[in-house]
């Protein structure tokens, strides 16, 4: 696949995860046994451990928002800088919710074959999330 396909395979599945379609979202963008170099805790593996993982967020945070900031691609490789944010509205790892909203960055990169991915790396400010729903103190 070309490098634009599978740049527009990812915003494709951004939007649909932002508009509240995980499923869809996951699907068109995961291949059924993609590995995740980087998973959540818990999360389990393939297609099913992010589609798992993604419904987790948009039930602790319905208004779940993605944001590609840069992306960088060529022929087998996505790379992007995003922002995500949320408003803490249900159960979050056994967190009752909050009422509080987080805002952090992200950089993941997606290896794809055949238009979906394979393989992602990625981090994302997990402190900064957890010390804007405060969970964590963080230092000033």
């Amino acid at each position: 696949m070309s490098r634009e396909t599978n740049e527009t395979t990812l915003s494709r599945a951004i939007a649909a995860i932002n508009a509240g379609d995980v499923e869809t979202g996951v699907n068109a963008l995961f291949a059924e046994g993609a590995v995740d170099h980087d998973p959540a805790p818990g999360q389990g593996p393939g297609r099913a451990g992010f589609l798992a993982f993604f419904r987790g967020l948009t039930t602790a945070f319905p208004d779940l928002r993605l944001e590609q900031r840069h992306v960088t691609a060529d022929e087998d490789h996505v790379s992007m800088a995003f922002t995500v944010s949320g408003t803490h509205l249900g159960d979050f790892n056994g967190v009752p919710p909050s009422g509080r909203a987080f805002k952090v960055s992200g950089v993941e990169i997606f290896r794809f074959v055949n238009g979906q991915v394979v393989e992602r790396w990625g981090l994302t400010d997990d402190m900064g999330i957890l010390g804007q729903l405060g969970l964590v103190s963080l230092p000033h």
